[in-house]
């Protein structure tokens, strides 16, 4: 075993030094660290050890899986800054001198309600991350407590790429990596655009924005979510909201709800925006499960957390009464330019 993990430990080395793009980056991890790779093979070696061996070779595995892990979290980061600079010194070059000419336009209503958000947040001690579009299977579902196979991807209907990766189909795929950045305790929100492979209608689109929150500390609960989201959504309405929870299912929150907000397009009626309900679904949410917080390295016995998944659209929709979600992408001026800010 311990001549094994000496040549692995050098064949990993090697490996490392040839990676040049995150897709090597990627077969490196899934070689290492997948449900195939090869410290999952050691791992499952320590049955034939006896008591002693095992404890040994197993101190010396999970030591290997630290440094594999921490080696490939700083070569990735790497690489992106090796690409944002390749992007920086390919741009155009501009002639700062010229003067600027004069251009009239509006910001999209989801802009608007992005950076209102954001700004309550921030005045909550929130900081405010980005992340990418195209991401990786691990982050989109491994690391939210979805493995391979399991039922619960049915409920996302994705858009894969040739390469294997796929389009983000909500903003909780950036989880795993803000909780590996900043640790824990930990208030952040990140914004984004998601995409879904799904049939359109009043209240669905293919393409919509959302804003993931979470917050991780010792002894967070349920009553804190509440807090936190009735104060954000009071702010941006400017009144006090009816709102409710419901239980609801997602892997990477137990317990699980659905935030439902009552419509403001109908008042709560019913109308075709709340599906004549008379709600509208606004907010999964709930307290993050031990095993999300495990994949991001965070000590669940010490530590608890609520994450949520703001829908950016749908509160662009209930802020300006926009009875059609399909008016957003449409690109008509003419319906957005009336959401100028002043």
């Amino acid at each position: 075993m311990t001549q094994r993990l000496a040549e692995l430990k050098k064949r990993f080395s090697d490996a490392a030094e040839q990676v040049r793009d995150s897709d090597a980056l990627e077969q490196m991890r899934v070689e290492y660290l997948g449900k195939k790779g090869e410290v999952t093979a050691l791992l499952k070696e320590l049955k034939s050890l006896s008591g002693e061996q095992k404890k040994e070779a197993g101190q010396r595995i999970n030591g290997f899986k630290r440094e594999v892990e921490e080696h490939l979290a700083a070569l990735g980061k790497r690489l992106r800054e090796e690409e944002l600079e390749r992007k920086v010194n390919a741009a155009e070059q501009y002639d700062i001198t010229l003067p600027a000419r004069e251009t009239g336009g509006s910001y999209h209503p989801i802009t608007l309600v992005q950076r209102e958000v954001e700004a309550v947040f921030t005045a909550m001690g929130f900081v405010v991350e980005d992340y990418a579009e195209v991401v990786d299977d691990y982050h989109c579902f491994e690391a939210l407590n979805v493995p391979k196979h399991h039922p619960a991807r049915d409920m996302q209907d994705t858009y894969y790429l040739e390469n294997g990766q796929l389009l983000k189909t909500q903003t909780s795929a950036a989880q795993n990596y803000i909780m590996r950045k900043y640790g824990a305790p930990l208030r952040a929100i990140f914004p984004g655009r998601c995409f879904r492979n799904e049939s359109t209608d009043a209240c669905h689109e293919d393409t919509f924005f959302q804003v993931e929150g979470i917050m991780i500390d010792r002894d967070i609960s349920i009553s804190n979510l509440i807090y936190f989201m009735k104060t954000m959504l009071s702010e941006v309405f400017g009144q006090q909201i009816n709102l409710r929870l419901r239980p609801g299912f997602f892997p990477f929150v137990e317990p699980g709800f659905e935030l439902d907000i009552s419509c403001l397009i109908c008042g709560g009626e019913g109308c075709p925006s709340c599906k004549n309900s008379g709600w509208l679904e606004l907010c999964p949410c709930g307290m993050i499960h031990p095993n999300v917080l495990a994949a991001g390295g965070i000590d669940s016995e010490e530590y608890t957390g609520f994450a949520f998944g703001l829908g950016l659209t749908r509160l662009a929709m209930m802020k300006y009464g926009i009875k059609d979600i399909r008016d957003l992408n449409s690109g008509n001026l003419t319906a957005l330019s009336q959401f100028n800010a002043e």
